[in-house]
C-alpha cells in the first residue's frame, strides 16, 4: 500500500484546522504552516487556533508549528493545502524549496483567481507536480461539524487508486466516513461551482423567495453543473453523488455556509468590500464567479445562474431584476 510519510499542512483557517483535528487524531505527527506569528505562538501554549475553531483542543507536541512554509514542505512527503485560493500564491511567494517529489493534496475549493486555474492545475504548471502526485479533498462537508464531532463524508480524488486509498485512510475516524473517487477535475470543478450556486441561493433568500422556488434553483443548479463539468471533463461520474450533489446541498442550505451568507448579504445591499470585512473569512464563491465565467468563454455551456451571480457581483446589476430574470430561464 502506499505510504504517506509525513505529513505537513499549508493554512492556518477553519477547514485547515479541522483537518488537522482529523489527522492529529490518529495520531499522526503533523508539520503545520501558519502565515500569522502570533496564532502560532497561542497554539505552541494553550493548543487552540486563536481566530478559527477555537474550541478545537490539540496536543501540540504531535505538531511542529511553523511559520515557514519552506520548513513543511522541507520536512514533509505528503502536503494539503488548505488556504483560500486567492492567497494560495502569496502562501508559496517564499517557497524554495521542491514540490515536485511530493504528494500534494488540494482541500481548496476554489480557482486561483489572477490564472483561471484549478489548484491542481496551478500546482502541476507552476510547481512542477506531476498530475498523478496531485489529490484532491472535497465534501460534502462543513469545518464547524467536524469541530462538533457530527458525522460527516468527504471524498478523496486521485488519478491512482492506492493514494486515494492512502490518503482516505488518514481522514477516516469515528465521525468522518471517507469514499474515494478518480473524477480529479470533476470534483474540483464542482467544488467550485457549488460556491457560486449557495452564493445565489443566499440572495434569492433575501430577496423573499421561498423554499418552493430554492428547490428549483438548486435543481437547475446540478444541471448546470452537470453540463459544464461534462464539457470541461467528459467521463463517466454520476452527478448525484455526494462529492457533486451532496456538497451542493450542504453549502446552499446550511447555517455554517459562508457562501450563502455572503449573498443574503449581497441581496440586503451591502458592498462586496464591507461583507468581506466583515465575515473575516473568504467566501470562495465570490472569486469563483468571474473565473468560472472566464473559462466558460471557452465552452460556452449554458449557465444562467452562474452568469446571474457575475453581473450581479462584478457588473453592478442589481440582485432584485436580475433574479426576476433568472426565474424565467429555469424549468
Amino acid at each position: 500500500m502506499f505510504e504517506l510519510g509525513r505529513v505537513g499542512i499549508i493554512g492556518g483557517g477553519s477547514w485547515a484546522t479541522a483537518i488537522a483535528k482529523i489527522i492529529e487524531e490518529k495520531p499522526q505527527p503533523l508539520n503545520w504552516y501558519m502565515h500569522d506569528p502570533e496564532a502560532v505562538e497561542h497554539m505552541k501554549k494553550v493548543g487552540t487556533n486563536p481566530l478559527y475553531l477555537s474550541s478545537v483542543e490539540f496536543d501540540t507536541k504531535n505538531l511542529n508549528l511553523t511559520t515557514d512554509v519552506n520548513e513543511v514542505v522541507r520536512n514533509s512527503d505528503t502536503i494539503l493545502f488548505v488556504t483560500p485560493s486567492a492567497y494560495l500564491k502569496s502562501a508559496l511567494s517564499g517557497l524554495t524549496e521542491s514540490l515536485t517529489e511530493k504528494t500534494v493534496v488540494s482541500a481548496i475549493k476554489g480557482i486561483i483567481p489572477e490564472d483561471n486555474l484549478l489548484v491542481g492545475d496551478y500546482l502541476h504548471k507552476v510547481h512542477h507536480v506531476p498530475y498523478n502526485n496531485i489529490g484532491i479533498i472535497t465534501g460534502p462537508c462543513h469545518a464547524e461539524e467536524i469541530a462538533l464531532e457530527r458525522l460527516s463524508y468527504i471524498t478523496i480524488a486521485f488519478t491512482e487508486e492506492e493514494k486515494a486509498m492512502a490518503v482516505a485512510d488518514m481522514m477516516r475516524n469515528r465521525y468522518v466516513r471517507t469514499v474515494i473517487s478518480d473524477d480529479i477535475l470533476g470534483t474540483e470543478y464542482a467544488a467550485v461551482l457549488k460556491n457560486i450556486y449557495a452564493l445565489a441561493a443566499g440572495v434569492c433568500t433575501t430577496l423573499g423567495y421561498g423554499d418552493n422556488f430554492l428547490a428549483v434553483l438548486i435543481s437547475n443548479a446540478i444541471r448546470e453543473m452537470k453540463r459544464f463539468t461534462d464539457k470541461v471533463y467528459p467521463i463517466n461520474r454520476d452527478i448525484k453523488d455526494s462529492a457533486y450533489l451532496g456538497d451542493l446541498l450542504v453549502t446552499a442550505y446550511s447555517q455554517f455556509s459562508r457562501n450563502r451568507y455572503f449573498g443574503t448579504m449581497i441581496g440586503k445591499g451591502y458592498s462586496v468590500e464591507y461583507i468581506k470585512n466583515e465575515m473575516n473569512m473568504v467566501a470562495e464563491g465570490y472569486y469563483a464567479s468571474k473565473c468560472i465565467h472566464e473559462i466558460n468563454k471557452k465552452h460556452n455551456v449554458d449557465m444562467p445562474i452562474s452568469e446571474s451571480l457575475y453581473s450581479i457581483l462584478y457588473e453592478g446589476a442589481a440582485p432584485r431584476v436580475t433574479i426576476k430574470n433568472l426565474t424565467e430561464k429555469l424549468s
